[in-house]
C-alpha cells in the first residue's frame, strides 16, 4: 500500500476504530497519573465498589520520560501510601545537608543557612530518581487492579456533541513519513470514559488543545516555563558526600537571566547535576545546553566531576509559573493534573509531591461524582478541594517567586528573601507576569554572540553524545513529530531577525540550519528529540507545534 492519505482519509477508509470503555481512562504514567489512579483504587476498595481505570504511556515503559532533579518532600506520598517504607518505594537517600552558592566567574560565596529561605531548606526531604519512584508507583497501581498501557500515545482528544469530553484515540502506527499507509499499519483505537484525566507534564500536547478550546487561562497570567537539563555522574568516591543538596545562582548566566543549578548527592557514589533556566530570556545566542556544560567547569564545581563517568542525559521543560499561571483545571469531561496544569512550586524546585496530591484530589472528586452516578460533567469539588489543601497553602507562599526572580538575580533574590523571611511567604503583594515566554526573544541584533568553549569529552559534552546515553530512538520511518505552520518562516524570520535560535536552544540537536546550494535550509533532525517542549515553547513566532510521535519513542532514561 502506497497511497498518501490524510488522517481523516485514513479513518474513512480503515475505520472504524475499536472501541474500550472504562470508567476513567488517564493520558500519561507520571507521577501524577499514577497517583489519581491509585487513590481511586484505593476510595473504591473502602467503598467495596469497583471502578474501572486504565492509564496510557507513551513511553516503552513507566517511568521511561520520567526525568526530574531530584529532591522529593514524602508529604504526598505519606497519604497516598503511610506504609510507603515497608512497601519498598526507592526514597532512601535523605538529605543531610542543604548548600547554596552564588558564583561569580572564578570564586563563590556561601549563604549562611540562617539566611536561607524555608523552600531552599531540605530537611526530611529525600534524594530519588523519579524515574524509579515512577516505575514503583506504577506497579502498586497495577497490583491495585489498573490497567496500564505503555508504548500507546494518546494523539486526539474524542469529543461528544455537547462538546464534553468522551475520551482519548490513540495514534495510528505504520504510516510513513511522507504520510503513506505501510504494510505495518495498524488503525488507533478509541478509549471512552466517564471522566478523562490529563496528566502529560509540561506543556502537554493535548492538554494545550484543552486549554485553548475550553479558555481555561481566560483568568490566568500566561504560563512561564524553564529547561531543565540533568546529567547524571558516578564520581570519585573521594569527592561523594551522600545526601548533599546543593544549589547555585549566578554564573555562567548573566544577572538578568533567571536560572541556577542543582547538584545531589545520591547512593552509590552518584551525582544528579543539573541546571535550569528560565525560557524567559532575551538573548537569542544563549544556548541552555552550553551554559549547562559551562557551570561544570567552574573551580567550586569541576572538581566533583573529576575522575568521574557520566552514565546518563535529558532534558525536559518544567512549569515555573506557579499560583498566578494555573488555569482552571477542570471542563466538561475532565481534568488537568501535576504539571499539565502547572503545580510545580519553583520556588523549591520540587513539583513531584505536588503531582501526586493533585492527583490524590481529583481522585476523590471522581470516586464522589462517579457514586452520584455523574459522569462527563464538570469535577468542581476538585478545585474546591485544592483550594482547601497543603498544596495551595504552598503554591500560594510562593506566588511571587517566578516573577521577583524575573527582575535580576539580585533584585529578586532580595524580594524573595523579604517575601519569605519578613513575610512567611504572605507578603501584601501579587506579582504578575503578563506575557509569554517565546515574546521575550530580542532580535539578535541587539546581542553579541557568544563563544562557548569546546567540549572537552571528559567534563563537557556535546549535544549528540548526550543524546546517545539518553537511549533516545525513533522509528526512522514514521511522520515527523515537530511540525512548521508555515516552512518558510524558520529561515525568513527566525533565521533572519534572530540568528536561528532553534538550534541553541534545543538541547538535543534536533534544529540544524544547512547550507545547500548557497541556501539556507532547516533541517529536523526528529529522531535526536527527548521530548522536552522547549520548541513548543520558546519559538518566537510559535511556528514550531510538537505533536505525539508514535508510543514508545523517545528517551528511555534509567535511574533519572
Amino acid at each position: 500500500m502506497n497511497s498518501v492519505l490524510t488522517p481523516q482519509a485514513i479513518l474513512e477508509q480503515f475505520g472504524p476504530r475499536e472501541a474500550m470503555e472504562y470508567d476513567i481512562v488517564i493520558v500519561g504514567g507520571g507521577p501524577a497519573g499514577l497517583s489519581c489512579a491509585i487513590h481511586i483504587k484505593q476510595l473504591a476498595a473502602q467503598e467495596n465498589r469497583e471502578i474501572s481505570v486504565v492509564v496510557l504511556e507513551k513511553g516503552s515503559e513507566i517511568g521511561a520520560h520520567i526525568l526530574s532533579g531530584a529532591v522529593m518532600d514524602p508529604i504526598a506520598m505519606n497519604e497516598l501510601f503511610p506504609n510507603w517504607k515497608e512497601l519498598g518505594a526507592p526514597l532512601m537517600t535523605p538529605v543531610t545537608e542543604d548548600r547554596f552558592m552564588f558564583l561569580t566567574k572564578l570564586s563563590g560565596l556561601k549563604t549562611p543557612n540562617w539566611m536561607l529561605p524555608d523552600s531552599f531548606k531540605n530537611h526530611g526531604n529525600y534524594i530519588i530518581s523519579l524515574s524509579d519512584v515512577t516505575k514503583w508507583l506504577g506497579t502498586q497501581a497495577e497490583n491495585l487492579g489498573v490497567e496500564i498501557f505503555p508504548g500507546f500515545a494518546a494523539s486526539e482528544i474524542l469529543f461528544d456533541d455537547q462538546n464534553r469530553v468522551k475520551g482519548i484515540a490513540t495514534g495510528n502506527l505504520g504510516i510513513s513519513k511522507e504520510g503513506e499507509v505501510t504494510d505495518q499499519f495498524q488503525l488507533g483505537m478509541e478509549l471512552h470514559a466517564k471522566y478523562t484525566i490529563f496528566a502529560e507534564g509540561a506543556r502537554g500536547h493535548l492538554g494545550k488543545q484543552l486549554i485553548a478550546r475550553f479558555k481555561l487561562d481566560a483568568s490566568s497570567d500566561p504560563q512561564n516555563y524553564g529547561i531543565g537539563i540533568k546529567e547524571l555522574w558516578e564520581v570519585d568516591p573521594s569527592v561523594h558526600e551522600e545526601g548533599l543538596v546543593m544549589h547555585t545562582a549566578g554564573w555562567p548566566l548573566s544577572n538578568d537571566t533567571y536560572g541556577g543549578s542543582f547538584l545531589y548527592h545520591m547512593a552509590n557514589h552518584q551525582v544528579a547535576v543539573g541546571f535550569v533556566l528560565g525560557l524567559g530570556y532575551k538573548n537569542p545566542y544563549l544556548s541552555p545546553f552550553e551554559e549547562f556544560q559551562r557551570y561544570k567547569t567552574h573551580p567550586k564545581i569541576r572538581g566533583f566531576f573529576e575522575n568521574g563517568k557520566r552514565i546518563g542525559y535529558g532534558a525536559r521543560a518544567i512549569t515555573a509559573g506557579g499560583l498566578n499561571s494555573l488555569p482552571k483545571t477542570v471542563f466538561p469531561g475532565g481534568a488537568l493534573i501535576g504539571c499539565e496544569a502547572g503545580y510545580l512550586n519553583a520556588s523549591r524546585i520540587k513539583g513531584s509531591h505536588a503531582a501526586i496530591k493533585s492527583g490524590m484530589l481529583v481522585a476523590r472528586d471522581i470516586v464522589g461524582a462517579l457514586a452520584e452516578d455523574r459522569s462527563q460533567d464538570e469535577l468542581k469539588r476538585y478545585p474546591q478541594y485544592f483550594k482547601a489543601s497543603w498544596l495551595y497553602d504552598e503554591l500560594y507562599q510562593a506566588r511571587n517567586f517566578k516573577s521577583a526572580m524575573s527582575k535580576g538575580l539580585y533584585t529578586g533574590s532580595l524580594l524573595v528573601g523579604a517575601e519569605q523571611k519578613v513575610f512567611g511567604g504572605k507578603a501584601p503583594w501579587h506579582l504578575h507576569q503578563n506575557y509569554a515566554d517565546h515574546t521575550c526573544l530580542e532580535p539578535a541584533a541587539k546581542h553579541t554572540p557568544i563563544q562557548y568553549p569546546k567540549p572537552d569529552g571528559k567534563i563537557t559534552f556535546d549535544r549528540l553524545s548526550s543524546v546517545f546515553i539518553s537511549n533516545t530512538n525513533h522509528a526512522e520511518n514514521q511522520p515527523a513529530h515537530l511540525t512548521l505552520k508555515n516552512q518558510d518562516v524558520p529561515i525568513n524570520t527566525n533565521l533572519a531577525i534572530y540568528a536561528g535560535p532553534e538550534a541553541r536552544y534545543c538541547p538535543a540537536g534536533v534544529y540544524e540550519f544547512v547550507n545547500r546550494e548557497g541556501i539556507e535550509h532547516l533541517q529536523i533532525n526528529a529522531q535526536n528529540c527527548v521530548h522536552c517542549k522547549t520548541c513548543d515553547i520558546k519559538d518566537p513566532t510559535q511556528n514550531i507545534v510538537w505533536v505525539t510521535p508514535e508510543g514508545g519513542g523517545g528517551p528511555n532514561y534509567s535511574g533519572m
